[in-house]
């Protein structure tokens, strides 16, 4: 696939969606927003796993605010996020496969959230998160206010919007906010070696997965209980459920076909 402002690769049932404006440090634009969507929803096509990643030295510094932005008191903040932002976030957010936001450096505004929304973030350790909205007197936005207190708690989620302080890479794997934080020279290779992990697992097994962790927010202990034993009930039927137990039995690895 070519696009205007990312960069898209597959092998091996691997998707790698490259934010690829590294001059603004990879900031947001209409197009990007544009190209990102498509590219997810393609992805999930394409292969069993979508690794989103920054070129040069930032994942994605949020909002380009040199774009199209002329005269700030006529912009229409509600339309971008409703007419850009969502979708591209719901692209993420319900992608049937799994999401690996592979963060190799400063992720800021709408660009940390943006990493916030793929199901596992993997961060390199000189990497830092901003929520930087208040400091041109703003809200976190891009889920920013969904992702943040489930993710790191409320008191640390209340700081980061108000503050706007640099979180370090090693800061947010200890508060919860992401999976790891990996040296730097590590990064490139702890990355590829999750992304296989996950592009050779039960691909139909992790969606429901999503669905059952998610759900939990909202549902209550019976609803939970049924959900899992609705979910589980479909894992069974799964080529993969009988690959996996085969593979146990002999004492071999299993080939999952996603199925």
């Amino acid at each position: 696939m070519q696009y205007e402002t990312i960069l898209y690769e597959v092998e091996d049932d691997a998707v790698t969606i490259m934010l690829n404006r590294p001059d603004v440090m990879n900031g947001l634009n209409t197009q990007m927003r544009l190209d990102i969507t498509h590219a997810l929803m393609q992805g999930a096509r394409d292969g069993r796993v979508i690794v989103l990643t920054g070129a040069g030295r930032a994942f994605c510094s949020g909002q380009d605010l040199g774009d199209g932005i002329k005269n700030a008191a006529n912009l229409d903040l509600e339309r971008t996020l409703r007419e850009e932002y969502e979708p591209m976030l719901r692209a993420i957010y319900d992608c049937p496969v799994p999401t690996l936001a592979a963060v190799n450096g400063p992720a800021a505004g709408a660009g940390a959230n943006l990493a916030l929304a793929a199901d596992v973030v993997i961060a390199s350790k000189s990497a830092v998160f901003i929520q930087a909205f208040a400091r041109i007197g703003l809200i976190p936005d891009a889920g920013g206010t969904y992702w943040l207190p489930r993710q790191m708690g409320f008191a640390k989620a209340m700081g980061a919007a108000l503050f706007a302080d640099n979180i370090t890479a090693e800061q947010a794997d200890n508060w919860g906010m992401i999976w790891e934080a990996v040296d730097d020279e590590k990064f490139g290779a702890r990355v590829a070696e999750r992304a296989i992990q996950l592009a050779k697992g039960p691909t139909s097994t992790y969606r429901m997965v999503k669905e059952a962790l998610r759900s939990s927010y909202d549902n209550s202990l019976d609803d939970q209980l049924e959900l899992e034993a609705k979910l589980q009930g479909e894992a069974g039927k799964t080529r993969d459920f009988l690959e996996g137990v085969m593979a146990f039995l002999e004492k071999r690895p299993a080939k999952y076909e996603g199925r």
